[in-house]
C-alpha cells in the first residue's frame, strides 16, 4: 500500500511538471518561433501522449531500481568536488558547476553507447521529425539504460547534478530546451554551453552531421573527443532517422525497438544501427581536440 501511494503521488508530481514545462515551452516557440519553420499541433498532442506513457515508466523504474541500490551503501569517491573552507554559497555555485561538468563527461559516454550498442531503443527519440520542446521523449526502455549507465557510474564517483537544488531543475529544462524550435538560443556562449542550434546538429539527418555533439550541459567534452560540430547562425537541418520511422500511436511507440529493420543500404548511425567505421572509432584511441568546426 505504501508503495503504491508513494508511486501516484510521484507520477502526479511529475505528470503536472511535464505538463507545466510543455505548456511553458509551447508559449516560447509561439512567441519566439524559429522562422520558416512550423510544428503541427498533431506532433504536439502526439508527444504529450506519448510522455503520459514515458512518466509512470521512470517513476516504476525509480521505485523498483533504488531499493535495490541503496542497500549496497555505495560511497561516492568525491562527496565534496570542492575544496572546503569556501563561504557557503560559494561552495554551493563552484559544487554545482563542477557536478554539472562531470554529470555531462558521465552521460556523455553513456549517449555514445546509446548510439552504438542501443540504437533501436534510442532511435525512437531520434526518429523525430518535427522536434519541438514538447517533443524530447524517449522510449520507456530509457530509465532503465540510463540507471546502468548513468545514474549508479556517476554515484560511485560524485552527486548526480539532478539530485541537485536549483541545479537539478535547470538540467531538466535543458533538455527540453535543447528539442525547442524557438529563435532563442545562446549566441556566442553557444561555443561553450550547449543550446538548441548545437544539439539540433545531433539529430540532424545530413550525413555530415551524424555522431556529433553528444553533450547535453557543455559543449567541452565533444570539443575534447572530436565529436563537436558548431552549427552556422543560420544551420537549422531537418532532423529523423530515415529507415526509422517516427511512431504515430502509442502501440507503434512501445513496440518500435522490437519491429524495427535495418535498411541493407544504410550503413551510418542516424539511418539504423552504427556502422563499422562508426563502431572501431569509438574502440580507437582517443585523441585529444580543442575542437572540430565544420
Amino acid at each position: 500500500m505504501h508503495f503504491a501511494r508513494l508511486f501516484l503521488e510521484d507520477l502526479a508530481g511529475y505528470a503536472y511538471a511535464t505538463l507545466c514545462i510543455c505548456t511553458g515551452f509551447y508559449a516560447i516557440e509561439v512567441l519566439w518561433p524559429r522562422k520558416g519553420l512550423v510544428v503541427s499541433v498533431r506532433s504536439r498532442v502526439k508527444a504529450l501522449g506519448f510522455w503520459f506513457v514515458y512518466i509512470p515508466a521512470v517513476m516504476l523504474t525509480t521505485q523498483l531500481t533504488w531499493p535495490l541500490w541503496a542497500p549496497l551503501g555505495v560511497q561516492p569517491l568525491l562527496p565534496r568536488i570542492v575544496p572546503p573552507g569556501l563561504p557557503g554559497p560559494v561552495s554551493a555555485v563552484i559544487g554545482a558547476i563542477a557536478a554539472a561538468f562531470v554529470g555531462d563527461f558521465v552521460y556523455y559516454w553513456f549517449h555514445r553507447l546509446q548510439h552504438r550498442f542501443f540504437w533501436r531503443f534510442h532511435a525512437v527519440h531520434h526518429s523525430v521529425r518535427e522536434m519541438s520542446g514538447i517533443s524530447a521523449f524517449h522510449h520507456i526502455s530509457e530509465p532503465l539504460f540510463r540507471f546502468v549507465f548513468y545514474t549508479a557510474p556517476l554515484a560511485c564517483f560524485t552527486q548526480d547534478p539532478f539530485a541537485l537544488p536549483v541545479l537539478g531543475w535547470l538540467v531538466a529544462l535543458q533538455g527540453y530546451y535543447e528539442h525547442s524550435q524557438t529563435r532563442l538560443n545562446f549566441g556566442p556562449l553557444g561555443r561553450y554551453l550547449a543550446d538548441n542550434r548545437f544539439h539540433r546538429i545531433h539529430h540532424s539527418i545530413r550525413p555530415e552531421h551524424y555522431d556529433k555533439n553528444f553533450g547535453v550541459i557543455v559543449t567541452l567534452w565533444d570539443s575534447l573527443f572530436g565529436t563537436a560540430y558548431m552549427p552556422d547562425k543560420d544551420e537549422w537541418p531537418d532532423t529523423g532517422v530515415a529507415d526509422f520511422p517516427e511512431p504515430a500511436t502509442i502501440r507503434e511507440y512501445l513496440l518500435a525497438p522490437f519491429t524495427y529493420r535495418r535498411s541493407p543500404n544504410s550503413d551510418t548511425p542516424n539511418q539504423a544501427t552504427p556502422g563499422r567505421a562508426a563502431f572501431w572509432a569509438l574502440r580507437a584511441p582517443i585523441k585529444l581536440k580543442t575542437s572540430q568546426t565544420p
